[in-house]
């Protein structure tokens, strides 16, 4: 007769056991938390990076610091959080290295006494003329992503592209949340702004 489960039990996360398992030098293990989260992680490094190659470079670099640092992850966070600021990191120090921006840390510019994004650019797509299709639409958009200062780049591409929560955002850029959400406000409004002048000028209307 199977056992019966106490309602007050709580569902734990896979990772948790996972993590446990890696820790006592379980190889399979991890191996199993790079095939989970490695597609996640190259998503965002190549968002960041805007290079396929260093996208690479920099998911392998992510488990491997994350591999030699595992005891260092208390579980205070979800593992998958703990990864993307590895990433998040690696990411920026190999932008800072080929420097293609002048502007990589936005802390200067960043404007946190916004308590909430207002309603108004909640949604930062325009709305677009039916004659684009979906794959000319995807390719416009990542170019026009590709054009926002790294800064604010990162934390669209997290909250935005991946749908981490502002909470998780903030804690894999070692952020506040006011800080999160301004920086979101901020890359929404020039997205949409880029974008309206994308398709004024494609339809001939002065800009």
């Amino acid at each position: 007769m199977p056992a019966i489960q106490s309602p007050a039990t709580e569902e734990i996360h896979p990772d948790v056991a996972l993590v446990a398992r890696a820790k006592e030098g379980d190889t399979a293990a991890f191996e199993q938390l790079v095939r989970q989260y490695e597609r996640q992680i190259f998503r965002v490094a190549q968002h960041i990076t805007q290079n396929r190659e260093d996208a690479e470079d920099i998911t392998q670099d992510a488990f491997l610091k994350a591999y030699e640092k595992l005891e260092q992850f208390q579980g205070n966070s979800k593992f998958s959080t703990w990864l993307v600021r590895i990433a998040v990191n690696e990411s920026l120090m190999r932008l800072r290295k080929r420097k293609t921006s002048k502007t990589v840390s936005m802390d200067a510019d960043v404007q946190t006494e916004d308590g909430a994004i207002p309603r108004d650019f909640a949604e930062w797509r325009p709305n677009p003329e039916q004659n684009y299709n979906q794959a000319e639409l995807a390719e416009i958009l990542r170019k026009t992503i590709q054009g926002l200062p790294p800064g604010f780049r990162t934390v669209f591409t997290l909250r935005d592209i991946e749908n981490l929560s502002t909470e998780e955002t903030a804690e894999a850029l070692g952020l506040s949340v006011p800080a999160v959400k301004s920086r979101l406000l901020r890359a929404r409004l020039q997205l949409r702004e880029r974008l309206s002048r994308y398709f004024q000028k494609k339809e001939g209307r002065p800009a």
